[in-house]
């Protein structure tokens, strides 16, 4: 098996249209990502990746309930405007959040690479997520933002091969790691214009 990065869907291969964003690949790509907490190794991660797994949840169990309606993740949410409740709607809305804090948080640690990780999920939480969340819930992001594992480490568990072949090389892994960002960085950003301009992110 490959590295982390390659064992799993790639947001650069999440075919984005004139039509909008591939569902299915988005979902799996999403999957991925989720699992990309495993290797910071730390259980105060849980909370984030359970909100990011409850999410997708949702919008899967939307688009397998109206795969026809539901290709792309803006046909899914136009489609199910005329329910009375939107849960896929409302959980697309904290998955593109989740995935934000995730994205910048990566980001951060790539254009720092003299900061740790803590710092870097720091920031990101305070520029993305924090405005959404009260009392509690800022108290649980702060333990988890403490609890980051050391730049060295979650690096080397980010290159090594599960199969016990040689590890990407630092550069490879860049290369990869920074495709991977900028592409779900381009599909945030544009649901999260869809959702402004629509007005989808009303009422939640």
């Amino acid at each position: 098996m490959a590295p982390y990065l390659e064992s799993v869907t790639s947001f650069a291969d999440v075919p984005v249209t004139d039509a909008g964003v591939d569902t299915v690949k988005f979902l799996e790509a999403s999957d991925g990502l989720v699992g990309l907490f495993d290797l910071l190794g730390s259980t105060a991660f849980s909370v984030v990746q359970s909100d990011l797994r409850g999410n997708i949840v949702k919008v899967r169990t939307r688009y397998e309930a109206t795969p026809q309606q539901s290709a792309t993740l803006e046909s899914l949410v136009e489609n199910e405007k005329a329910e009375k409740k939107r849960t896929a709607t409302e959980g697309l809305m904290w998955l593109l959040r989740g995935l934000s804090f995730t994205c910048k948080a990566l980001q951060n640690a790539q254009a720092n690479k003299d900061q740790e990780l803590a710092q870097n999920f720091t920031k990101s939480y305070e520029d993305t997520l924090k405005k959404f969340h009260n009392f509690v819930v800022k108290g649980i992001f702060t333990v988890a933002m403490k609890a980051c594992p050391y730049r060295k480490d979650f690096y080397e568990k980010l290159a090594s091969d599960p199969s016990g072949g040689p590890p990407a090389t630092q550069d490879k892994l860049n290369t990869e790691l920074d495709k991977w960002l900028a592409a779900l960085s381009s599909i945030v950003t544009r649901m999260e214009n869809f959702y402004e301009k629509d007005g989808h992110n009303k009422g939640f």
